[in-house]
């Protein structure tokens, strides 16, 4: 009786203990080309349809979201369900699996772009941070779409060991840009360097920062996150993000 061999994970024992430990772990020129080249074609779109929304309320900023400068782009598996194609891939379980264990739901995503100017920044804060209290930290795969560099913004991650944080904490709103701040030490983190494709992945609780594109080209980035559980809203009156279930029992049930 033969036994098919599984594959290796591109997560090893090292990187996995050091997401417990630390929070985080990056993964270089992980994405395959076909999932990196669909995520590219359709960011443009919904840039112009936050910037045909903005002209519709006569205003340059919604939110956390500044004409021309950044943009914070939701709810893109529901108007290009193609996207499920990498969110429920098996690189994506991969990684899960490896952080999360062996249920995985799809929490929320978004397009991450940074605009050619000075005033891009955005402040430190945990991702739970935008959330509220009454979760497990979940998992957060940032994907950077262009190479990075600390010259066009990319993000500063503050390990577990640096911030002497590990839980959630309360955030204040900057009145300026509308960001949440949750730290304000001196540390300035570690700069991530890597190419397009590569997956840096931390986990909610994980403060980061990111800083301004001072280059002449936009900073694309395709933020995922998913959890070990579907995440309520605070006053349990429904779920907060996206409730696919995705791993169940350590094996793939979603697939886009």
């Amino acid at each position: 009786m033969s036994v098919e061999a599984t594959a290796p994970s591109v997560v090893s024992e090292e990187l996995a203990r050091q997401y417990h430990e630390e929070g985080y772990f990056i993964l270089k020129r992980v994405v395959p080309e076909e999932h990196l080249e669909l995520l590219r074609s359709l960011c443009q779109g919904f840039i112009d349809a936050d910037n045909a929304k903005m002209d519709e309320l006569g205003v340059d900023t919604i939110g956390i979201n500044h004409r021309n400068k950044r943009y914070f782009l939701y709810d893109c598996y529901a108007k290009k369900p193609e996207i499920g194609e990498f969110l429920f891939s098996d690189l994506m379980a991969d990684i899960c699996k490896a952080a999360l264990g062996p249920e995985v739901h799809l929490f929320w995503h978004q397009y991450v772009v940074k605009c050619a100017d000075k005033d891009t920044a955005f402040s430190w804060h945990q991702d739970s941070g935008y959330v509220h209290p009454y979760h497990k930290p979940y998992l957060s795969c940032w994907i950077p779409l262009d190479d990075v560099t600390e010259e066009n913004g990319t993000v500063y991650i503050l390990p577990y060991s640096r911030s002497g944080i590990r839980t959630w904490v309360a955030h204040e709103q900057d009145p300026r840009t509308n960001d949440l701040v949750g730290y304000f030490g001196s540390d300035r983190g570690q700069a991530v360097i890597v190419p397009a494709g590569s997956i840096v992945c931390f986990s909610s609780y994980v403060f980061h920062s990111s800083g301004s594109n001072l280059t002449d080209k936009m900073r694309r980035v395709f933020l995922a996150q998913y959890s070990g559980e579907i995440i309520m809203k605070e006053d349990k009156s429904g779920p907060w993000g996206c409730t696919e279930h995705f791993v169940q029992d350590g094996e793939r049930v979603r697939e886009r």
